[in-house]
């Protein structure tokens, strides 16, 4: 029609998936390259560990994550075992999300390994997303020296399940092959999705599974053509009907950049239960200085700590305690969980171990200069409360009195000192951490005592089961 302006339909949304092949194990061998072509997995050795990732050589002989290490053992006798070195991972991690910065600014991270990018802007920059599929895996592993398979589509689950489908696997011959890269157009996504298990489908997990093969559903084909009045009467209205959109190829989930973290943890399973409350204590020092440090790294401070306490017959504690005001150091966080576990029974030991840090906010809105107590006191449940400097030039208040004695005016503080001080030394700890590696300093109560008849030099720093 003559004097209508056309309207132009709007781009295709196009996201990408990438997806780091064999992460962990391919930052080690990419650190040590006589370790290329041998079998090798990240993960502790001892009776109780699991895989935490596999190399594909490894995979070849059934070898798995999550795999318990003992089973690992038998599937593959020659394997390589090497303990978790996260501040290694976590800096590849970053250099990865810059590699990716450099084509969108919507980069959602999904742990240390993969993350979605929503390309719709940057097609008429670096091309279509095939080419920019190309670019990303050609640029990371320039960049990073490492292998990664990139899924692209009109949507998460779309290119969550074409970077499944572009991973290496071991073909008939023998031979290590993967596409690397498969984009799905719009057009192809139902023929893409419909021949898949059910169970490649977000939201569908064992139990759902079930209910679905009770209606005669195992395929994604098979689940869209089920009403969606019968997926809503078999799981649930809200899931139900998000089942039927995604058995349709629909997920309109944005890809949101920056996702602040809820917690920050760390826990170790131990080969035999630990009976010993001072070496518990100990290794709560490393755990605590690593939480702290990934505080830091994510410009957070800490509300609450959380101590994790499992026994032998796997039941399960917890206890926290809140600050009075957040906290990201280390001193802070063990004295806290040190408190939390002295009110625990060990009764047999511990199996597992773990602190973690929740009620995160960002550094920049924290409550202003605080002082924090000497080691002796730092963080300490049930200990004097931390105030402000105000607070100890101002007289006695309510917020000073002693928190174990109602009523009492808590004495001054012996060597309180600001907050900042800390501060200053963990960022120290974290700039020559960076530049040579986590164990180049470690906090001294990680450092086993030495028995009287030990020779000098004798003792060693505690090499934890978890995260460095």
């Amino acid at each position: 029609m003559q004097g209508v302006p056309s309207i132009a339909a709007p781009a295709p949304r196009w996201v990408l998936h990438v997806d780091m092949d064999a992460f962990y194990a391919s930052v080690e061998v990419r650190e040590e390259p006589s370790l290329r072509g041998k079998p090798v997995v990240v993960g502790g050795s001892g009776p109780r560990s699991v895989v935490a990732s596999a190399s594909y050589e490894a995979r070849r002989f059934g070898v798995r994550s999550a795999m318990p290490s003992v089973q690992a053992r038998r599937l593959c006798p020659g394997i390589v075992f090497l303990p978790p070195n996260f501040a290694l991972y976590n800096s590849y991690s970053h250099r990865l999300h810059e590699v990716l910065q450099g084509f969108t600014p919507l980069v959602e991270g999904i742990g240390l390994d993969e993350a979605f990018l929503d390309v719709t802007g940057s097609c008429s920059l670096f091309g279509p997303p095939e080419v920019i599929a190309r670019s990303i895996r050609d640029r990371v592993g320039r960049d990073l020296g490492l292998p990664c398979a990139v899924g692209g589509g009109p949507n998460k689950l779309v290119s969550k399940l074409a970077s499944k489908a572009a991973k290496p696997r071991w073909g008939e011959t023998g031979d290590l092959a993967g596409e690397g890269i498969v984009v799905v157009e719009p057009r192809d996504v139902v023929s893409f999705l419909w021949p898949m298990p059910v169970r490649a489908i977000w939201g569908v997990g064992q139990a759902g599974a079930q209910r679905l093969e009770s209606l005669g559903v195992n395929t994604v084909r098979q689940l869209a053509a089920v009403p969606v009045e019968v997926l809503m009467g078999a799981l649930g209205r809200a899931g139900g009907r998000q089942l039927h959109e995604l058995a349709w190829g629909r997920d309109d989930r944005p890809v949101v950049p920056e996702r602040a973290p809820k917690s920050i943890g760390h826990e170790e399973t131990y080969p035999r239960d630990v009976e010993d409350r001072a070496e518990l204590e100990r290794r709560l020092v490393a755990m605590a200085d690593s939480v702290a440090g990934r505080l830091r790294e994510h410009g957070m401070v800490a509300r609450t700590v959380t101590l994790k306490l499992r026994y032998g017959d796997f039941s399960t504690l917890t206890r926290s305690h809140t600050f009075p005001a957040p906290q990201s150091t280390g001193p802070a966080l063990w004295r806290s969980a040190r408190a939390l576990l002295a009110g625990l029974p060990l009764r047999g030991g511990a199996r597992l171990l773990g602190v973690s840090a929740s009620g995160l906010v960002p550094v920049s809105a924290s409550p202003g200069e605080q002082l924090a107590l000497d080691l002796a006191a730092a963080g300490e449940p049930g200990g004097a409360v931390a105030g402000r400097r105000r607070a100890q030039t101002a007289g006695p208040s309510p917020a000073s009195t002693d928190a174990r004695r109602p009523g009492t005016v808590a004495p001054p503080l012996p060597g309180a000192q600001r907050v900042g001080a800390w501060d200053e030394a963990s960022r120290a700890m974290d700039d020559v951490r960076a530049r040579f590696g986590n164990a180049a300093v470690q906090p001294a109560g990680v450092i086993e005592p030495r028995s009287p008849r030990a020779r000098p030099g004798a003792s060693r720093p505690y090499q934890g089961g978890g995260p460095p």
